[in-house]
């Protein structure tokens, strides 16, 4: 979930590609928009969402780097690279909608889904509205609770405009993806209201039962108490050894790791990814 401290870092994601075939691209109508989706890889079908003013260039090298052993999907949300806008606020309810009907139009009954930032957020929304249709769930730099963001944040959200984010060389990237290239102050007036959605989402966190990794930077938007404190929701931070499993969910911290660059370390998130989509678990003394 992403905000204006993302902007910065997005000119330094490149996207080079890791697989040997470039992925398939096409557009399928979702909600009244077009939405732009590619497709890369073989195996079970794993779900990518992007975040907040992103598009899935700039989700960089972990996309190809998944595709190695898996059917990755990755979708352009409402408004953002060559998805259109519609009349319609940005809503997590409303993302998680058209990732279920993404999920319709193209066929996957069931998948895996990796969300970064506003993506995390509305993977975890999707897996609490459409619990049925998600095996497991990676949130990145995601919080469940207004609550959990860094109070800097929450003090910056209420002095957010359009104008301010006009600025940004951002914006004149924006045109070269584009649906419509003047579209970006309407994205930006959703995207602001967005972050003044109201979130406290403990009691349905609480009540998942599908197994969710949360990855987190150690100077990430949201507070390392709240991070742990979803992992408790979901069973976690009980002491392993004492001959009882480990639980389903897992938590993964990254070191020296502010918001903007967790996506920019594919190979460490690739690390986290990979063994929690597998099921496989380090090896203790005891076992």
């Amino acid at each position: 979930m992403f905000r204006m401290v993302i902007l910065t870092a997005l000119l330094a994601v490149a996207a080079p590609a890791l697989a040997e075939d470039d992925p398939a691209s096409d557009r399928v109508e979702v909600n009244g928009m077009t939405m732009y989706y590619e497709v890369s890889g073989k195996g079970d079908p794993l779900i990518v969402l992007h975040g907040a003013y992103m598009n899935i260039p700039s989700m960089g090298e972990i996309i190809p780097m998944l595709a190695e052993t898996h059917k990755v999907y990755a979708l352009e949300f409402q408004g953002h690279g060559r998805t259109t806008d519609i009349d319609r606020p940005i809503t997590y309810p409303n993302l998680a909608g058209d990732v279920a009907a993404f999920m319709d139009a193209v066929g996957i009954e069931k998948a895996d889904i990796f969300g970064y930032s506003m993506g995390a957020a509305a993977g975890l929304r999707f897996a609490i509205d459409f619990p049925e249709r998600v095996d497991q769930l990676v949130a990145a730099s995601v919080a469940y609770d207004y609550e959990g963001w860094q109070p800097a944040f929450r003090d910056f959200v209420p002095q957010m405009s359009v104008e301010m984010f006009l600025e940004m060389p951002f914006a004149a990237e924006y045109r070269e993806l584009a649906a419509d290239p003047d579209g970006f102050p309407a994205l930006v007036e959703k995207l602001i209201a967005l972050e003044h959605e109201p979130m406290a989402w403990g009691e349905e966190v609480e009540a998942l039962e599908i197994p969710v990794l949360i990855i987190t930077g150690d100077a990430d938007v949201a507070t390392l108490e709240h991070s742990v404190a979803m992992f408790r929701l979901l069973g976690g931070g009980v002491m392993g050894d004492m001959g009882q499993p480990l639980p389903v969910s897992r938590l993964a911290v990254m070191p020296a790791t502010s918001h903007t660059a967790v996506i920019n370390q594919p190979a460490l998130l690739h690390a986290f990814i990979e063994p929690f989509l597998q099921g496989t678990t380090p090896k203790g003394f005891f076992e």
